[in-house]
């Protein structure tokens, strides 16, 4: 998997924008983080530099599952453990089932979003 195939999909969701929110840090890593949100709500991340990973909004359920299956799957780092996941490009998980995990995230975060602002975008 490439970033511009991965950027692609998580732009190919309805409603999906994108942005660099971390362009002012002094952190390399972090001034090219790409954030890609359904609302004002948030749902993947990744470094469009380094492009080793993502890191999908989820819940802890789904963590504890994934990471019993996958070395590829780990606790986000810097960000809520409980409720991101970090998932590494190139190991045990195929990339389509990354790209599937892309979806569900997508498809969670869309659900939680305020009814009137649901309704706006589904």
């Amino acid at each position: 998997m490439n970033i511009e195939d991965f950027r692609n999909h998580c732009l190919s969701l309805k409603e999906v924008s994108e942005e660099m929110p971390f362009e002012k840090s002094k952190s390399d890593y972090d001034h090219n983080i790409l954030v890609f949100s359904i609302g004002n709500k948030w749902f993947c991340l990744v470094n469009i530099e380094v492009f080793c990973c993502c890191i999908l909004n989820s819940s802890p359920d789904i963590l504890a599952n994934l990471q019993a299956e996958y070395d590829a799957v780990h606790p986000a780092y810097h960000i809520n453990h409980r409720h991101w996941i970090s998932v590494f490009f190139n190991q045990d998980m195929p990339d389509n089932h990354i790209i599937e995990l892309v979806d569900e995230t997508y498809h969670h975060v869309l659900s939680s979003l305020p009814k009137y602002e649901y309704n706006k975008l589904a």
